[in-house]
């Protein structure tokens, strides 16, 4: 029996949040499943989805265990899904999907790979050459490094990092009965893999690993994991000892956290939860199948672990790990077609950007069209004489950041520059306290925003004395993070403008991020908390109106994310009316569509496909007048109540419809694109019949291509988005490689 259209407030009508993210990791494993998708971009999807699957434990279910243990019977959600069968349904649902995954590794993935000479051996596969090899590599780098850590009445329980790999054993002293375990945690410092180098010199793959003729296959690189390397030399570590047996696992410990309201240094207070977050209470034990009972018994009491609690893997531990068999040289036929994205024509002829911007509104989709100029405006701005002050929103950034070096470099020229800091950018929090440090010793006035509050706007604001004397201001606003790495696998749109009641709206906030501004009366931008929630459900809901009235109404949108209560309920109320209503939700959505006569008119499509879709847009058909909108927020409750956000109006003609084509072609799409039915699953949209196929981000390529072969302008050389790993000792490392984004 469905729901009355009346009850809006029936949980029925809401799916769980945590289990619609879940889905959304299901169709990120779909794309590692996709026998069109080039293999090693499927082993790249399997990393993804394993990098995904451990923020979800580190941010989500810490917190959906403590409610259960509390016993709290009911969900805070709207869909009031009591903790205990939320967490029930999160690990039914893991353990179904970790499944999955590992099936596609170990009978699609790596099989296909090994044909083309890539290999990731087991210890038991070695041959006598790769065994002398690792025997040699471990006594000369990999034994340093290692601390076996007894555990006994003298020695307690270890602590283990978070995300950390390790090795348990068993063993006894000669003579005695007794069973004794130890830990050996798995460096972190070293690659996850071991290079086996006689494979880059041309060997064969052994038989066992090829159906048929075993020198069918020439080897260019072999692997071994670094946890059966130690393994396999437990002797030297714990000499003189019985050894038994040993299994390796992977602790995941909860990493969420709250700010109180009276926080006197909120810096002093992030850099305290950073460091506490290594002692998280434990949320997810992994280990390897067949592992002695005994073992996982041990490891279970020892963190204090549910049974439930407790994974075990068929397979290798960690497959974000794999990002680095995905980075090795060569394999071009593997991977998706280069793509390098195209100059932004607008400033393609323009040796400074002022003038450009000054003639007209230029809009940039990324990664379509190449981010240099955003690097450049700040660039340019950091070097001009005429450059009187910076203002600018961090939220993320890249860990060796051409931005940041501007604004120091700004600062050393006696500029006055404003960097607001979000430290509570999560798990970016220890590079956001290193570059705010390293920019207040560069003379930046750097600010942190709120203690309640995100700030996630993407906002950047220069002012200039221009050569006719006139001071002007010259803005950049976004739906992405200034982050040169991210923009190229983010799609996101920034807009460059000069017009003056822009730049007003953005001086006031700047005051209000930095001052004791009382919020102004915004003339052209949306801004969360203050108003952009009451605006966006005013705007639905005249939507309905305008329909009833016969009027033309229409709602197309592109987000990350649904589920603020009061705006899922505002669209259901114009669906009653008849409006019809497209929305492209690349993660969570907790809005039900397809209710009869509740969400008849909605259509939810998700598209995941070679790049992170980051871009939010809104249009509303406003009786024939369109409007639309561009921002950094979601239909989050968190965007909406809990951050700072800026979603602003794309207001000259042939920009506007060009971010129309974008939400048309995004929702179009039949190739990439998964549907939302009404009970939470997805399925793949195919195309109609006589319809012939589009994949949306293909036709963007393609059209930006054709831009830029009309220009005759060679593209802007940038690196590509899969690059082999490097090292980086400071800042700390992007997860710019996960699906999440914000």
């Amino acid at each position: 029996m469905q729901p009355t259209a009346q009850n809006l407030d029936d949980p029925t009508l809401y799916l769980n949040r945590d289990l619609s993210w879940l889905e959304f990791n299901r169709r990120v494993l779909e794309e590692a499943q996709d026998p069109t998708v080039p293999m090693l971009e499927r082993l790249k999807f399997l990393a993804i989805f394993s990098s995904n699957l451990d923020e979800f434990f580190m941010v989500r279910v810490g917190g959906i265990q403590q409610k259960v243990q509390a016993g709290i019977p009911t969900g805070n959600g709207a869909d009031q899904m009591s903790p205990a069968l939320q967490l029930d349904k999160v690990r039914q649902t893991v353990r179904e999907l970790v499944a999955t995954e590992y099936r596609c590794l170990t009978t699609e993935v790596l099989p296909a790979l090994l044909e083309r000479g890539i290999v990731i051996r087991t210890a038991a596969e070695l041959s006598e050459d790769e065994r002398k090899h690792t025997r040699e590599l471990f006594r000369r780098e990999i034994f340093p490094i290692l601390t076996p850590l007894a555990t006994d009445p003298a020695h307690p329980f270890p602590h283990l990092l978070n995300k950390s790999l390790n090795v348990a054993v068993s063993l006894r002293r000669p003579g005695d009965a007794d069973t004794l375990y130890a830990v050996v945690q798995v460096p972190g410092v070293m690659q996850r893999f071991v290079p086996l180098p006689a494979a880059v010199s041309g060997a064969k793959a052994n038989s066992a690993e090829v159906a048929g003729d075993p020198t069918s296959v020439q080897l260019s690189y072999a692997f071994v994991p670094l946890e059966d390397v130690i393994r396999m030399h437990l002797s030297d570590l714990f000499p003189g000892m019985e050894l038994g047996r040993a299994a390796a696992f992977r602790l995941t410990r909860d990493s969420e956290y709250e700010l109180d309201d009276e926080v006197d240094d909120l810096l002093e207070e992030i850099e305290a939860h950073v460091r506490a977050r290594r002692r998280g209470h434990p949320v997810r034990l992994e280990i390897e199948a067949g592992a002695p009972q005994d073992i996982e018994q041990f490891l279970a009491e020892g963190l204090h672990l549910n049974p439930a609690d407790v994974y075990q893997i068929p397979g290798p531990l960690d497959l974000s790990g794999l990002f680095q068999i995905c980075g090795v040289p060569g394999f071009p036929e593997l991977r998706d077609p280069p793509f390098v994205p195209f100059p932004v024509q607008a400033f393609a002829q323009s040796p400074a950007p002022w003038p450009t911007i000054r003639a007209r509104d230029i809009l940039m989709y990324h990664p379509y069209e190449s981010f240099s100029p955003v690097v450049d405006f700040i660039e340019a701005a950091a070097n001009d004489d005429r450059v009187l002050a910076i203002k600018q929103t961090l939220y993320r950034t890249s860990s060796d950041s051409p931005i940041v070096r501007a604004l120091q470099r700004a600062a050393d020229r006696g500029k006055q520059v404003t960097a607001v800091i979000e430290l509570k950018a999560r798990m970016d929090e220890e590079r956001n306290i290193i570059w705010a440090k390293e920019l207040e010793k560069a003379g930046v006035h750097v600010v942190f925003g709120f203690v309640g509050l995100k700030t996630h706007c993407k906002v950047a604001l220069v002012v200039r004395r221009d050569e006719d004397n006139i001071i002007r201001r010259y803005v950049h606003l976004a739906t992405g993070n200034y982050n040169p790495q991210t923009a190229r696998i983010y799609t996101d749109i920034g807009l460059f403008t000069g017009n003056s009641e822009f730049a007003d709206d953005v001086s006031a906030l700047f005051n209000y991020l930095t001052g004791y501004a009382e919020l102004p009366q915004w003339r052209k931008l949306l801004v969360a908390p203050s108003r952009l929630q009451t605006v966006m459900i005013e705007k639905i809901e005249r939507e309905a109106t305008n329909q009833r009235a016969g009027k033309p109404a229409r709602l197309l949108v592109k987000v990350n994310g649904i589920l603020e209560p009061a705006v899922v309920k505002a669209l259901y109320r114009a669906s009653e009316a008849g409006v019809k209503i497209d929305i492209c939700c690349r993660g969570i959505c907790s809005l039900r569509p397809g209710v009869p006569g509740v969400s008849d008119t909605i259509r939810v499509t998700s598209v995941v496909d070679r790049f992170l879709e980051h871009t939010r847009i809104f249009y509303f058909e406003n009786a024939g007048n369109p409007e639309v909108y561009v921002g950094s927020a979601d239909w989050m409750d968190r965007n909406l109540s809990r951050r700072v956000e800026v979603v602003f109006p794309i207001e000259q003609p042939d920009l506007r419809q060009r971010v129309i084509d974008i939400l048309k072609v995004s929702l179009s799409d039949n190739v990439k694109a998964r549907e939302l039915l009404s009970d939470g699953t997805y399925r793949r949209v195919k195309p109609a019949e006589g319809v012939p196929p589009l994949r949306s981000q293909q036709r963007f390529m393609e059209q930006a291509a054709e831009v830029g072969n009309r220009a005759a302008t060679p593209p802007v050389a940038e690196v590509p988005a899969v690059a082999k790993p490097r090292v980086v000792k400071r800042p700390p490392r992007d997860k710019g490689q996960g699906r999440r984004g914000t």
